[in-house]
């Protein structure tokens, strides 16, 4: 047995005080407590930090050019939970009833906003009107640069969603569902395709560009289940044969 090194008491009490210092890391200023380090995990229920280079929310995600869109998986979720029903009738029904489009501030609409928003290198003027820029339509594959030749689409037709739930809707709720920048219920497509479609669901109307299917039918059923709004059997069977075109 080797020999045995006896430390004064004082000493043994400074090591140990030093050493439980240096785990707590530095003192926040003004005497509170210290920041957590890097590598310390966050307290139970606490937000995680948005991951560098994340899109800002609404933006759309990778790949997607709509934004608050859903996997393949979460809209077939979704699509098996809403209730089918039959159309309602079109009584009472006005496009007054849906405000649009509200202000976002800047002297800019929720028209000009969607428009910046899909487009690339879009120019506006003093009124936040776009004056040049470059837009690719979902619906056709056509590529735009006059803003004049865009529409903004509900992807959920006004209309359609007063047939499916929004006649019972109060004027906040209707506003909300028009302008809604959040959910993929609102994008910028040529004034050709818009038109063309009115306010048809997924059965009577698909894109002709049909590698947009897969887009198309999750955002449909999106905006149809956060909106708690109803489906048809004809529309939920055509809304899972385009969830079926996605590749994953």
């Amino acid at each position: 047995m080797g020999r045995q090194i006896r430390v004064p008491g004082a000493v043994l009490a400074a090591l140990l005080l030093a050493g439980a210092a240096g785990c707590s890391g530095p003192a926040a200023p003004g005497g509170g407590d210290p920041k957590p380090s890097a590598t310390q995990a966050a307290p139970p229920g606490a937000p995680s930090a948005a991951p560098s280079g994340a899109p800002p929310a609404g933006a759309p995600a990778g790949g997607d050019v709509l934004p608050g869109m859903v996997t393949t998986a979460v809209a077939r979720t979704q699509l098996a939970a809403l209730k089918v029903a039959e159309p309602g009738t079109m009584a009472g029904y006005s496009r007054a009833k849906f405000t649009h489009w509200a202000e976002q501030g800047d002297k800019c609409d929720t028209r000009e906003t969607v428009l910046k928003r899909d487009g690339a290198d879009v120019a506006r003027d003093a009124e936040c009107r776009a004056v040049s820029g470059t837009w690719k339509s979902l619906y056709d594959g056509v590529v735009v640069t006059d803003a004049k030749k865009m529409d903004i689409d509900h992807m959920v037709p006004l209309a359609e969603g007063w047939r499916s739930g929004a006649a019972g809707w109060d004027a906040a709720r209707r506003k909300a569902f028009a302008n809604d920048l959040t959910h993929p219920q609102l994008l910028a497509v040529t004034a050709s395709s818009n038109r063309s479609k009115g306010d048809q669901s997924p059965d009577l109307w698909q894109p002709p560009e049909r590698a947009s299917w897969c887009q198309y039918g999750r955002a449909w059923t999106a905006v149809k289940s956060t909106y708690e709004l109803t489906v048809t059997e004809p529309e939920k069977k055509m809304l899972t044969t385009m969830l079926d075109t996605c590749t994953s």
